[in-house]
Parts: C-alpha cells; sequence; structure tokens
C-alpha cells in the first residue's frame, strides 16, 4: 500500500458511485464521461490526448512500477488518482479478475463538421449498428487499415459503452468518429465528392469489381435489417460479397473488414 494516491475503501463512496454508473448509458451522457480499463488502452488515450478525469488502481495494480508511472504520468495531465481494493476495482469494472487501472475518461465532439473530409483514406459508414462488440471490432479494424473515419448514421449503439471500448482494444482513441442523421451525412458526404459503396443483398456487382481507388466510403447496414431501399437507392454502387451458401449472411464486423481491406488492396496497402 502507498499513501501517495487518495485511498477509497467504501463502496458508498460517491466518486465510486458515480463510476459504476458509468455502466449505463443515461450516466454517461449526463456525465460526458466512459471507461476503459488497461494501462494499453490508458497509455493510448494520453498519447492521443483523451482527457482522462479520474485514474483509479487496485491495491494490486499499485505493485506495479509500470502501473504506478501511468498513474503519475496521468496526474500530472490533470487527472484525480485513487487507489481502491481489488474488489471495489472488479464493481467498477463489473468483472471478477479486473485490470490493474481503470480510467473515467471525457467524451469527445463528434459533430460531422469536425471531420475533414479531404482526408485520403476511405471512409466508413455505418447505419444503425446496434452491437457493441461489432462497432469495437469495426473500430479497431478501421484503426488497423487506416481507415479515414467512422460515421454512425442514425440510431447506433454507444461508442463509449463498456462493451464497444473493450472490443476496440484502444482503437476508439485513434479512430476519427462522428454522429448523424442520414440527410446531413449525404449531404456531407456528397459535398466532399465521396463515392458511396453499399454491401447488399441487392448487389450485381462482386466487392472487388468496385473501384475504391478514387474518394469513397462504404456503407454498412444493420445487422439484422440491412439497409433500407431508400438509403440504398441514395448509394453510388451496390455490391455483393460472394458466399458458398449455408450462413446466409457474414457478421457486420467481418463483412465491414472484408469491404475494407479490398479497398485499401486496391490502394496498394497505402
Amino acid at each position: 500500500m502507498t499513501d501517495s494516491f487518495d485511498q477509497i475503501t467504501s463502496a458508498a463512496n460517491p466518486l465510486i458511485k458515480q463510476l459504476r454508473g458509468l455502466e449505463r448509458k443515461k450516466n454517461r451522457n449526463e456525465t460526458g464521461l466512459f471507461l476503459a480499463e488497461g494501462a494499453r488502452l490508458i497509455e493510448q488515450a494520453m498519447a492521443q490526448d483523451w482527457h482522462i478525469e479520474t485514474l483509479v488502481i487496485s491495491n494490486t495494480g499499485a505493485d506495479r512500477d509500470y502501473v504506478r508511472g501511468l498513474c503519475e504520468m496521468a496526474r500530472q495531465k490533470g487527472a484525480r488518482v485513487v487507489q481502491v481494493p481489488d474488489r471495489l476495482a472488479g464493481s467498477i469494472a463489473r468483472k471478477d479478475n479486473p485490470q490493474a487501472v481503470i480510467a473515467a475518461i471525457r467524451q469527445r465532439d463528434s459533430q460531422l463538421e469536425n471531420l475533414d473530409a479531404a482526408h485520403p483514406g476511405l471512409w466508413i459508414g455505418l447505419y444503425e449498428c446496434r452491437d457493441p462488440g461489432n462497432l469495437g471490432t469495426i473500430l479497431r479494424t478501421a484503426d488497423c487499415a487506416g481507415a479515414a473515419g467512422v460515421i454512425l448514421i442514425e440510431q447506433c449503439c454507444d461508442p463509449y459503452s463498456i462493451e464497444a471500448v473493450r472490443a476496440s482494444m484502444g482503437s476508439l482513441f485513434d479512430v476519427r468518429l462522428a454522429k448523424a442523421g442520414f440527410d446531413a451525412f449525404n449531404a456531407w458526404r456528397q459535398a466532399a465528392g465521396l463515392s458511396m459503396v453499399a454491401a447488399s443483398v441487392n448487389g450485381e456487382t462482386r466487392h472487388d469489381g468496385v473501384d475504391f481507388t478514387g474518394p469513397s466510403l462504404i456503407l454498412m447496414g444493420n445487422e439484422q435489417a440491412g439497409l433500407p431501399l431508400q438509403i440504398e437507392a441514395a448509394c453510388d454502387h451496390l455490391c455483393l460479397i460472394p458466399m458458398r451458401g449455408g450462413a446466409d449472411s457474414l457478421n457486420l464486423a467481418q463483412a465491414t473488414a472484408v469491404m475494407l481491406y479490398e479497398g485499401w488492396r486496391q490502394r496498394d496497402f497505402a
């Protein structure tokens, strides 16, 4: 144990209650905060200048020099650092074996106008993506493939949910992200000169037969319903990912990866 950080031992402490409440979207919206677990993710957040409001270190984590160094770095950037028993860390993370360090991080503004439409990478649009695991995985894929950014269209799941943050493996902190209604999004991409290509069961061109070498945006639909016909009608191209039969569809995150990597391949993985 050390006295260099604030010590909290009670689950009734107001800060612990606030952090536990960040599991719920209502509380995340009200506070503007979200949780991230693990030294690597938190280090990544700090490297990208995300504001850490509170850093929680477990008693076990306090014995590790690397974790203590990370906490000192966060404190220098204005974070409050508190040390808690392992059981309290588990109650915050909702896990029996929590990471040694957990952060409450300030959400970033996600206005469409903040995105640089002239970015040379491929863009991804997600229409009513409802599964946080899929969303986090897509953010991770977008990060790996150097996508220009991801735009959440209409009613999508919360990218700041614990599940989405975990699935992104830190890519949430690296990928440009915005939220918009379809009309505003479509006007933005048209003004930017982005060709919109959707994966659809109604597509007639194979996905590797579409030209992604120019300014392009890949639009992916809802996990269950896909894209409404009026949204497909607004696209420049509809394409189909080949399947041999058996399963009738790919998982959304897998299908997005297939589309994005084909586009990146056409650009010689530049």
